[in-house]
């Protein structure tokens, strides 16, 4: 009979047909988990249930349960066989009966179910009676794994006044046991510590707020939660986890003023931003929960201000404007403070600000005088006598003992030479005549300086405007150089003049008319144009030089000043001897000479002389620059060519890698030398020939070759190209050569008869040469 198809369903007997067993009189406990075997029905086997306890420690094997065959007669004749998945040493059968035997501890967690295969033989035969069937043995789970939490320890942050029933965190453990079968892995979560501000749900350990709590009063719990396994049954394992709770802030308080009534006090004479002081709201939130802003209420904000230091959150107290004791010495504040951030959940708890009163007091302090006004304009007109009062300056002393006062000039100008002060009374006067025309105004500085305190001083500035007095009388703005035609006809314009005042001139009003000395002149009219300008006409035609060669014309100009003043200026008229228009310049040219009394004959012939002597003297400087030449100048320029320029830095005296001049002192680089050849002979009949012979000549050419050679290849000379100048003297001369480089031929070579003609100049030339020539023979 075939088993395979009836597998499922001893399988499925295994599951839902446990019991326990006993043989050869021993109980077996069932502990942890059960061994079963599968109870099968076949047509000649009987399989029993089989049992065996999972971790079970025991030295001699388990009876689990027995096959039996329908076919066993019990004679002996028949034999079992196990075969499979630990056959032979986790499993053992008893051959004759077929009881099983498990001999080693089992572990469900390393291997829940084994594969074996059965089989009854004939002991004669050794053949099967019954065809092999292959059954599965599961291992029963028993609770044999503690309970463990994998992600402890725990940190949860919730709120402070989170309502009750908010979850806080969930904590998980794990069993290793089957959570399939039994209640082995079937967890039980408890709190054993966080009674009563939180609670654990048993099965799905969720801990929860189980009331509202304040973060200001405690801001961290501690939470310890146990979880068992086998639904919390007595023998159950256990296990435990810390949970730390930290409650986080939230704007629930109010800021509170540690002081109802703050005192403060500030000078006087504090400036504009002195720290006045400080005040303080607590609040009990922290972050920005705990921000706040301050202000002050009411009208003595104008005088004082507050604002917030982010850092400390304190109100600092500014002085906004200065304060005056002898003005009011005591200030009261009211100082407020606000939330910045407000959670509006909390705002029927009440407004989330505070208030405060903060008295100030004015501290009196000695201050330096007081001027009434801080810049004072005077007026006093010009010419005024000495002494003459220009106004008067105030100051007091502002402090209650009221200090006397003295004053004084401090500037040190020009302007303060010019007046003097009251050091009492404060009263300026003059000490010295002014005069508009100089200076309009002056601007002098005062001091006022208390006498018990003489360190209290103040400043003001005065200024002072000098006012005009008609006291200088128009002229003419200029020299004005008029001329006049001999051919001019009668009523000709020949001059427009005007006058200036130093006074004021904006409301002055000129006017020109001849002077009374003049009124009958019948050479010129003046006409007054209303327009602080006149015109100069001529009364009659025809002038003559000759006759008359200037004329002075006076003009009486006066202004309409307050008194009026009157001044006379002469116009000075010249007589041109011109043709269609005045030559400006032989006007002042004759005008010159007929004041020096000269005639233009006597001028020419001083402008004559004048030039000669400019000649003279520049061809004296002449002469002096070509003697100052030097005689040696060709030398000099000669020199100059054969100077050689090394454009190298250097290093000093102990550099001797910019420039190797090892390669100018060594002779082993010397050019090849070559004797001088004995030439004195053809230098000598070179020299005799040189009436005969030009540059062009072949002599000539060979000499220059063989100087140029000895150039080359001497080795004393310097490293460096150099100019050799050989001039030759040319032909024509009658004298012939004087050249020294033929003296010491032989006189009867030489002859010098010729010197004797050469005339009076080479006498004793000629007689040194000619006597020589005596000796010699």
């Amino acid at each position: 009979m075939n088993f395979s198809a009836l597998l499922p369903l001893m399988v499925m007997l295994v599951q839902l047909w446990p019991y326990s067993l006993s043989t050869q009189n021993r109980s077996v406990q069932n502990t942890d988990l059960s061994f079963m075997a599968v109870r099968r029905v076949k047509r000649d086997w009987l399989w029993e249930p089989l049992f065996a306890t999972e971790e079970q420690i025991s030295l001699d094997p388990i009876y689990i349960g027995q096959l039996k065959s329908d076919l066993d007669k019990q004679d002996g004749n028949l034999k079992y066989i196990l075969t499979g998945e630990g056959a032979g040493s986790i499993f053992v059968i008893d051959e004759h009966n077929g009881k099983i035997y498990v001999t080693q501890k089992l572990d469900r967690e390393k291997k829940p179910f084994y594969s074996l295969r059965a089989q009854a033989i004939n002991r004669s035969t050794q053949l099967p009676v019954e065809p092999e069937s292959e059954f599965i043995i599961k291992v029963r789970d028993v609770n044999d794994h503690e309970p463990q939490f994998l992600d402890g320890p725990y940190v949860a942050t919730v709120p402070e006044m989170s309502p009750e029933g908010t979850s806080v965190i969930q904590v998980t453990a794990t069993d290793g046991d089957d959570p399939s079968y039994g209640n082995s892995a079937r967890l039980l979560y408890s709190l054993i510590q966080g009674q009563p501000y939180f609670s654990v749900e048993p099965k799905t350990g969720v801990i929860r707020m189980a009331s509202q709590m304040d973060r200001e009063t405690k801001d961290q719990y501690l939470v310890i939660i146990q979880v068992k396994d086998m639904v919390g049954q007595p023998g159950a394992f256990s296990a435990t986890a810390t949970v730390t709770i930290n409650l986080s802030d939230i704007n629930d308080n109010p800021p509170k003023f540690q002081q109802r009534l703050y005192h403060m006090s500030v000078s006087e004479e504090a400036p504009v931003g002195t720290t006045v002081g400080k005040v303080f709201a607590e609040d009990n939130d922290i972050g920005e929960n705990a921000a706040m802003n301050y202000s002050i209420e009411g009208d003595s904000s104008h005088v004082f201000d507050i604002i917030t230091n982010s850092e400390t959150q304190e109100g600092i107290i500014l002085l906004k404007k200065t304060v005056d004791y002898e003005s009011k010495r005591r200030y009261s504040i009211q100082a407020k403070v606000v939330n910045k951030y407000i959670d509006e959940r909390f705002l029927k708890e009440g407004p989330f600000e505070d208030k405060t009163i903060i008295k100030i007091n004015v501290e009196d302090s000695d201050e330096p005088p007081v001027f009434t006004s801080e810049n004072y304009v005077m007026e006093i007109f010009e010419g005024a006598m000495t002494g003459s009062l220009v106004g008067a300056v105030t100051a007091r002393d502002p402090d209650d003992d009221d200090s006397p006062v003295r004053y004084s000039i401090v500037q040190s100008t020009p302007s303060k030479r010019l007046f003097s002060i009251n050091e009492h009374n404060g009263t300026i006067i003059t000490t010295k005549p002014l005069d508009r025309e100089i200076a309009s105004w002056h601007n002098i500085t005062v001091t006022a300086t208390e006498t018990r305190n003489p360190e209290k001083i103040s400043e003001a500035n005065v200024y002072i405007q000098v006012l005009d007095v008609n006291d200088n009388a128009p002229e003419f703005p200029k020299y004005y150089e008029t001329f006049v035609c001999e051919n001019a006809v009668s009523g000709q314009l020949i001059k427009t003049v005007s006058a200036v005042d130093q006074d004021d001139q904006e409301s002055h009003h000129f006017y020109f008319s001849l002077a009374p000395e003049a009124t009958n002149n019948s050479h010129f009219t003046v006409k007054d144009n209303q327009d602080n300008t006149a015109g100069v006409f001529t009364s009659k035609s025809g002038f003559r030089r000759q006759e008359q060669f200037f004329f002075y014309l006076p003009i009486l100009i006066h202004d309409n000043g307050t008194p009026p003043l009157t001044s006379t200026n002469t116009l000075t008229v010249t007589v041109c001897d011109c043709d269609t228009e005045v030559n400006t310049f032989y006007c002042r040219y004759g005008a010159l000479m007929y004041s020096l009394g000269l005639s233009t004959e006597a001028l020419v012939a001083v402008l004559a002389c004048i030039l000669i002597l400019l000649v003279f003297f520049l061809a004296i400087v002449t002469i002096r620059q070509q003697k100052k030449k030097s005689p040696f100048s060709e030398k000099m320029e000669e020199f100059r060519e054969n100077i050689v320029s090394y454009n190298d830095e250097g290093g000093g005296e102990e550099d001797t890698e910019a420039f190797d001049i090892s390669a100018l002192r060594t002779r082993t680089v010397m050019r090849t030398y070559k004797p001088r050849r004995k030439v004195t002979s053809e230098i000598h009949s070179l020299y005799r020939q040189s009436l005969q012979v030009g540059p062009d000549s072949a002599i000539f050419r060979q000499f220059i070759s063989e100087k140029l050679e000895e150039a080359n290849t001497d080795p004393t000379v310097p490293p460096y190209d150099s100019l050799q100048t050989y001039a030759f003297e040319g032909t024509g001369s009658l004298a012939g050569s004087l050249s020294s480089l033929g003296s010491n031929v032989s006189d009867a070579d030489q002859s010098y008869d010729y010197l004797a003609d050469w005339g009076p100049h080479f006498k004793q030339l000629a007689g040194m040469y000619t006597s020589h020539r005596s000796v010699g023979d």
